[in-house]
């Protein structure tokens, strides 16, 4: 598994086209549970996390399984916890809830990405 992530609108999607040649991308808001875990490459992978919730499905295990069920996936994501924080109980939880799913996956990753205006900074490679 590898990890691109960073702000909105930091240039994820491209740098991560650009270092993953030949992958097809999906966008993680509008794939299921199933496409996620056959995926080769998830743009938007906190937008999955939230489309879940807002189905009422349940997320908590929702690393863990796809370590499970697809450990070569390469995801972006968006970093949804800076910032003033939400009044809007959900996108609290949203915001949480993305937090710690993308810390457990990038602890199980073998390379993550961190973009801020287009740069990609290597933060963590095994």
């Amino acid at each position: 598994m590898e990890m691109v992530i960073g702000g909105a609108f930091q240039g994820k999607a491209a740098f991560a086209e650009k270092m993953y040649p030949g992958i097809s991308w999906v966008k993680g808001n509008e794939i299921s549970r199933e496409e996620l875990f056959s995926a080769r490459g998830v743009v938007g992978f906190h937008e999955f996390i939230k489309k879940e919730m807002e189905q009422g499905s349940s997320v908590e295990a929702l690393a863990e399984e796809l370590i499970r069920k697809n450990p070569e996936v390469i995801l972006v994501s968006d970093e949804v916890g800076y910032g003033v924080v939400p009044v809007d109980a959900f996108q609290r939880a949203y915001r949480e809830v993305v937090g710690r799913t993308c810390t457990k996956l990038a602890s199980f990753s073998r390379k993550v990405t961190r973009v801020v205006c287009g740069i990609g900074t290597v933060i963590k490679h095994d």
